[in-house]
């Protein structure tokens, strides 16, 4: 049914949700797993003079915990005996990203968290899941 399922993760507590149901839908299906975790770009701004960080060190900084988050999804597959692919990309849209990810890599699902904001701090906040909810052709399983 689904050959490859694609995983991105903030880090959260809830993003581990995700993982988890991801993992045994891989098991049961024999399906395989990617992982994406997507970095924010540089804040540039009119006034460069006074960044409080310089954009090299920005960009390592950001790389680092891309790299943390997407290790915690591979550490989390190889103990339930999967392989997984891990991807991290900077994209200023993350839903744009991960739409282009399950795309460009032949992903069939998406598992993805959601936070369960609602009422108004759902329309003021947005959320990147309702966003790939809402663009994505490929199908998404929202976990709570």
């Amino acid at each position: 049914m689904y050959k490859c399922i694609l995983v991105p993760t903030d880090g959260s507590d809830v993003t581990a949700k995700a993982v988890d149901t991801a993992i045994a839908l891989a098991r049961a299906l024999g399906s395989k797993i990617e992982t994406l975790s997507v970095r924010e770009p540089f804040p540039y701004s009119a006034i460069s003079e006074i960044q409080p960080i310089a954009p090299q060190e920005y960009f390592e900084v950001q790389e680092r915990i891309a790299g943390q988050r997407v290790q915690q999804v591979v550490d989390a597959c190889q103990a339930a005996g999967l392989a997984c692919a891990a991807h991290t990309i900077e994209a200023l849209h993350p839903y744009e990203a991960i739409i282009g990810h399950a795309k460009e890599h032949g992903c069939d699902l998406i598992v993805m968290a959601s936070h369960g904001r609602r009422g108004m701090r759902a329309l003021l906040l947005g959320s990147e899941t309702q966003k790939v909810l809402t663009h994505s052709a490929v199908a998404v399983l929202v976990v709570r």
